[in-house]
């Protein structure tokens, strides 16, 4: 299993409403993700907006293209965008990730 951490900006002003639309995400993008094999997946969020995403997948290219394949994932990516600072397209495109340098099992 690969472990994955990403970062991304929210807008600050949009932190409050980020936080509740991830309080109540859709059924089936929920299911879509672990059927396109996304496991372990967290975000944690700063009072400034910087956002860390972890997951846990077989292959991460797969997953991020399976997901894109989804109705719901356009839908969902749609409305989220503008929540993000610094993104010239959808969030799951802009995604930083960040190479593992430690990992204590």
């Amino acid at each position: 299993m690969k472990r994955v951490c990403f970062l991304l900006k929210v807008r600050p002003d949009r932190l409050d409403e980020y936080r509740e639309r991830h309080a109540a995400v859709w059924p089936e993008m929920l299911d879509a993700l672990r059927a396109t094999g996304w496991r372990n997946y967290s975000l944690f969020v700063r009072d400034d907006g910087l956002l860390v995403g972890y997951l846990e997948t077989e292959d991460f290219e797969a997953a991020l293209a399976g997901m894109a394949a989804t109705g719901v994932n356009a839908r969902w990516q749609a409305e989220m965008a503008p929540f993000f600072e610094g993104l010239d397209g959808r969030p799951d495109e802009g995604m930083a990730t960040l190479a593992e340098v430690f990992h204590l099992d």
